[in-house]
């Protein structure tokens, strides 16, 4: 495809920018649109993977048939069959007359799938189906019908890391993924940004009436250098922001920053999203990680404990060495002296900086004194080394607990307060058989 073709592209659908990644993409959905193959777009929220699905529809031998863009994650896990797959009068409660559902409704055209990882396991199967044989059943009903539909689907997740961990079908997975399109985030398309954002200021003053929002040099070099982790949509918000609040047009970096938040979590370093996976295959959250912090501490503070008492109840001198040795690491980087006769490692620094101290063997083997002071403190500290569960699903559990109870069980702002959706939280309630809370 020649760079006139693909510009085209672009204006014809609205499409801003010139990174090589954008271009490959676009390329490809043109490549493919003519055929009825299944494609699978993968990208962060925000970066606009429906546009490519109309890309493909529109290019499509099925361009004068329906389109319709569905987002899964957006149904209720007891409707979204019905929704899909139609449904027959009195098939549930509710089922007052039959309806069609989107498959028999877009016979002939394309549906867009978004955010396909939340789709769950059973409604997988009766999808798996559809592709292989255009075949599906409705609700309540036992009658095979057939379709001619082109399924384009679209996730912002890992969806090999959701067939790892059983909440995504292997064969569906494979059957959606015929041809992939990546779309780049928006950090990662450079000058595009700017691009973007004189396109979205030019809009804004059009329908504002008003004049449009200029950036000095150095706030544009600050706007590329931002990560924007909400990727297209973040950026047309701060330019709405912008557009509407400056009085002064031109804007310089200073009152930029003031529109551009703290970089969050996803701006961490890559190395934390091998450390395992959340509950949406993105890695840890926030929530977790201090969590795992949290239980590190506690483990060390048991062990240093375990370690004290072992002395104290009559270690050899040679053998407190030896343990001293052995963990070491237990008490280096205290900030404060933990005990008297703890030693410094090292002195305060000329700037202030905390001094560190160590215990010392001698200071440990002083540590007899303390049980022949106070034999019954040391007897009453080893029920308190118990370990407490490490388990992040327990804690999942009491805080899921602790917003219900908050928000008197309503489950739409015990989820928002959560910070998950309200799909993943009946997920959690039926996994910890919290249903009845």
């Amino acid at each position: 495809m020649t760079p006139s073709e693909i510009q085209s592209i672009k204006q014809r659908f609205g499409i801003i920018g010139n990174a090589p990644s954008l271009n490959y993409a676009i390329q490809v959905a043109a490549q493919v649109a003519p055929t009825d193959m299944t494609v699978l777009i993968t990208g962060e929220s925000g970066s606009g993977k429906e546009s490519f699905s109309k890309i493909i529809h529109s290019l499509s031998p099925r361009k004068h048939g329906q389109f319709i863009a569905i987002n899964c994650g957006a149904i209720p896990e007891g409707t979204i069959d019905s929704e899909l797959f139609g449904h027959e009068k009195g098939s549930f409660t509710g089922a007052q007359e039959a309806r069609k559902g989107y498959f028999e409704v877009t016979n002939g055209g394309t549906i867009f799938l978004d955010e396909i990882g939340e789709m769950p396991l059973g409604t997988q199967a009766r999808l798996l189906r559809v592709l292989e044989n255009g075949e599906f059943i409705r609700v309540g009903s036992s009658k095979v019908q057939k379709t001619d539909v082109r399924v384009v689907a679209a996730t912002n997740v890992n969806l090999l890391d959701a067939v790892r961990e059983g909440r995504f079908r292997e064969d569906l997975y494979y059957r959606l993924n015929t041809v992939p399109i990546t779309v780049p985030p928006l950090r990662e398309r450079g000058d595009d940004i700017y691009l973007l954002f004189r396109k979205f200021v030019t809009d804004f003053a059009d329908r504002y009436r008003v004049k449009p929002v200029t950036l000095t040099p150095d706030a544009v070099q600050e706007l590329q250098r931002f990560r924007f982790p909400g990727n297209i949509r973040q950026l047309k918000n701060v330019a709405e922001q912008m557009s509407v609040l400056e009085t002064d047009r031109d804007v310089d970096i200073r009152r930029l920053r003031q529109y551009l938040p703290v970089q969050q979590a996803s701006q961490l370093p890559m190395l934390l999203h091998a450390a395992g996976p959340d509950a949406a295959g993105n890695g840890y959250s926030e929530r977790d990680l201090l969590y795992k912090v949290l239980f590190d501490m506690r483990r060390d503070m048991t062990d240093l404990k375990k370690l004290v008492l072992e002395l104290a109840a009559g270690q050899r001198p040679q053998d407190s060495q030896e343990l001293l040795r052995q963990n070491s690491h237990l008490f280096t980087n205290l900030n404060a002296a933990p005990y008297e006769g703890a030693r410094p490692l090292r002195q305060p620094s000329p700037d202030g900086g905390a001094t560190e101290y160590i215990l010392t063997p001698g200071a440990l083997d002083d540590a007899t004194d303390y049980e022949e002071e106070d034999t019954q403190r040391v007897e009453d500290i080893p029920h308190e080394t118990e370990e407490e569960t490490l388990s992040l699903e327990a804690k999942e559990k009491e805080m899921i607990m602790k917003a219900l109870k908050k928000h008197h069980n309503k489950r739409k702002y015990a989820a928002h307060d959560l910070g998950i959706s309200e799909r993943t939280l009946y997920r959690k309630l039926k996994q910890y058989d919290l249903e009845q809370a």
